[in-house]
């Protein structure tokens, strides 16, 4: 028997952390995006569906901008996953040293939104996202949910 002074359980077996780079190229958005959710199910994750799919679309959004917005700068991009026992941080780093911020709602406009979307889907689902320099002069751009949603 564990008494309340003990230390804590060993760590779920899903968690951890995991980086990997990539091109500053359309290409891996998508690449991202499925190299994310492999790791989640190779992992055994118990995320729900819902919260999944917002992810995914974080993930896509944020490569889009750093691929959109940072290339010419910093050719190359980090995904960096984090996941713990109840819950999972996306971000992407770049080295360019703009700090974006999230645009209010233009209908008349085809694009630009995507931070505001990440920051909605983040909200809605019970999480926190920001933007964060790095010491190199880039940023880091992340989202973090639950993995179940929050009653």
């Amino acid at each position: 028997m564990e008494s309340l002074g003990s230390a804590p359980a060993d760590p779920v077996s899903y968690e951890g952390v995991w980086r990997f780079t990539a091109s500053a190229v359309d290409a891996s958005v998508p690449s991202a995006r499925h190299a994310v959710r492999d790791l989640l199910d190779r992992q055994g994750v118990p995320i729900e569906d819902d919260i999944l799919q917002g992810l995914l679309l974080i993930v896509s959004e944020l490569v889009t901008n750093a691929v959109k917005h940072a290339a010419l700068l910093s050719p190359e991009l980090a995904v960096e996953v984090a996941i713990a026992a109840d819950w999972v941080r996306v971000s992407v780093e770049d080295n360019h040293p703009y700090r974006p911020t999230a645009l209010e709602t233009d209908y008349a406009q085809t694009g630009g939104r995507g931070l505001l979307l990440v920051k909605v889907i983040t909200e809605e689902a019970g999480g926190t996202c920001d933007v964060e320099h790095t010491a190199g002069g880039g940023k880091i751009i992340w989202a973090a949910l639950p993995l179940k949603t929050q009653l």
